[in-house]
């Protein structure tokens, strides 16, 4: 069974853990490194021979043009993570608009070929902004890979679906790509536990990870999707003065986050989100198959 593998391509200064401390008008004071972190990610996949879908930040598109053209030309997916990082459930609507339009635009512009999905920046989709699909529908997305099925601090949607399904709003349909968790009963409970990637992964053994996507792929009979960051495979960053909670989530095992890539990479099959989803490659052509979605009206 193929995986979707998914990078969120961002700088280290961009993240929701540093908003506190690093303002949007001091990103070009910061050394850039997300050049030289995307190649690295790029010659990793073709190390192993695979395709993915890149999650542009359209500030990264604007200011670093070779970052999104050199994905293009690599053969991957090149979708949208909005423009400045700004989290959905802190915008207005018409500003959560034109902060995509703007993305998706840039994106398409260098490209040259529509720009089938979206991913919100720290996942902020949750329960407060589900308004933000019907904007994603009317801007013409097809897929959206912003909700995680958890209770977490910043993000979330416990108890929603864990697995790709089709989200019909009073606008239209759109396909949703869950980020991937791990129904265990511990204790006579159910617990839902993060296994996509990100900081779980760097958190978690890469053992425990794969063993966990391998019995969704086998037991569950359902795709997985991987995240990471470029940064994350960047230990020698510079590190940013923030907050204990702040800086042990962005720092966490940095240096051993490649070779747990690695090792996800060596052991599951993968490719771009839209092929996983069964996209017509190009256009999200709505007669592509849709086996195994399952269908939900929030």
């Amino acid at each position: 069974m193929k995986n979707a593998l998914t990078i969120d391509v961002e700088d280290y200064f961009q993240v929701t853990a540093f908003d506190g401390v690093v303002k949007r008008q001091d990103w070009m004071v910061y050394p850039s490194r997300v050049e030289n972190n995307t190649r690295r990610v790029l010659d990793l996949l073709d190390e192993f021979s695979l395709s993915g879908t890149f999650f542009v930040l359209g500030w990264v598109a604007e200011h670093y043009p070779g970052v999104v053209q050199a994905i293009a030309n690599g053969g991957h997916e090149v979708a949208c993570h909005g423009y400045g990082h700004d989290l959905v459930y802190n915008l207005q609507p018409h500003v959560f608009r034109s902060d995509v339009r703007r993305c998706k635009a840039l994106l398409e512009d260098l490209t040259g070929v529509p720009v089938l999905g979206y991913r919100a920046p720290s996942y902020s989709i949750t329960n407060n902004s589900m308004w933000a699909l019907d904007i994603l529908i009317e801007e013409g997305f097809v897929y959206d890979s912003s909700i995680f099925p958890i209770v977490h601090d910043n993000y979330g949607i416990p108890g929603s679906h864990r697995f790709p399904y089709d989200i019909v709003r009073p606008g239209g349909t759109i396909r949703e790509f869950p980020l991937t968790t791990l129904a265990v009963n511990f204790a006579g409970r159910r617990i839902v536990l993060p296994i996509a990637g990100g900081g779980y992964l760097r958190l978690l053994p890469a053992g425990v990870v794969l063993w966990g996507m391998r019995s969704v792929n086998t037991t569950e009979k359902q795709p997985v999707v991987l995240y990471f960051h470029p940064w994350e495979l960047d230990p020698d960053q510079p590190r940013i003065k923030a907050r204990l909670r702040s800086r042990f989530r962005h720092y966490l095992n940095l240096d051993t986050t490649e070779e747990k890539v690695r090792s996800l990479l060596g052991e599951l099959r993968f490719d771009t989100m839209a092929q996983v989803l069964g996209l017509d490659g190009e256009n999200g052509d709505e007669s592509a198959s849709r086996t195994g979605l399952e269908r939900s009206q929030p």
